[in-house]
């Protein structure tokens, strides 16, 4: 069985490239992968065109990158946790496609799924439509959404093994797992590793045959956005 293990974050991500179109998975700030975007900051990539359901915070996850000024385009469906990502919005340094939640995960399994185009309900009769064809189905109108693809999609995941079958933990199996089949190379950092054939087949969330590369990531915040408890 091919082992796909590298030895660390930086060896994961060393041939991204300027200009490259990224997934970052994760839901919120769970389940992303914290130490490939540590790697990122470091290497100083830019103009990246990332793909993320939300741009992290102004001093965690993807908000980093932004700080940095490492992203050209933010292509998401949640974006209200980041200051600095509002006011590159506004000051027109930073492009954004926002797009309902729902649509954002089927473009991205579509992407996964090899199928060009989908029709959906969601965005009809607004600013989300202009530009995209709409069609009648049975009376009502629907909107053309196209597929999502990129050069690199990079989960998170509990647990891997040395083949790359990944294992999943709540709410981190949102968008991580249709954008580990969406990338020309998956790069997936887990929690703990272990060797080829330990892992009980029932329970993969996503197979070997996605990953690229696999390692053992190290020294997880898993910050919450929002901490709300009662009194």
């Amino acid at each position: 069985m091919i082992n796909k293990v590298v030895a660390n974050a930086d060896a994961a991500i060393a041939d991204i490239f300027d200009g490259a179109i990224l997934m970052l998975g994760g839901f919120g700030l769970c389940g992303i992968p914290e130490n490939c975007i540590a790697a990122l900051l470091q290497k100083g990539v830019k103009n990246l065109t990332c793909i993320s359901n939300n741009a992290g915070v102004d001093d965690f996850g993807i908000g980093l990158m932004l700080k940095q000024k490492q992203v050209k385009k933010m292509i998401s469906s949640y974006v209200g946790e980041n200051a600095e990502f509002e006011r590159q919005l506004l000051s027109g340094e930073l492009e954004v496609e926002l797009l309902p939640q729902g649509t954002l995960a089927e473009r991205i399994r579509a992407g996964g799924a090899g199928i060009p185009a989908f029709f959906t309900p969601a965005g009809v009769g607004t600013e989300v439509a202009q530009g995209k064809e709409t069609r009648e189905f049975d009376g009502k109108l629907y909107l053309m959404e196209r597929w999502l693809r990129a050069d690199f999609s990079i989960v998170k995941a509990w647990k891997g093994d040395t083949a790359g079958n990944l294992i999943y933990k709540g709410t981190a199996r949102n968008f991580n797992p249709m954008m580990a089949t969406a990338g020309k190379i998956t790069i997936a950092e887990v929690e703990e590793l272990v060797p080829a054939g330990q892992l009980d087949p029932n329970q993969i969330h996503t197979p070997g045959i996605y990953v690229k590369r696999i390692f053992q990531g190290s020294d997880y915040e898993k910050r919450i956005e929002q901490r709300t408890v009662r009194n």
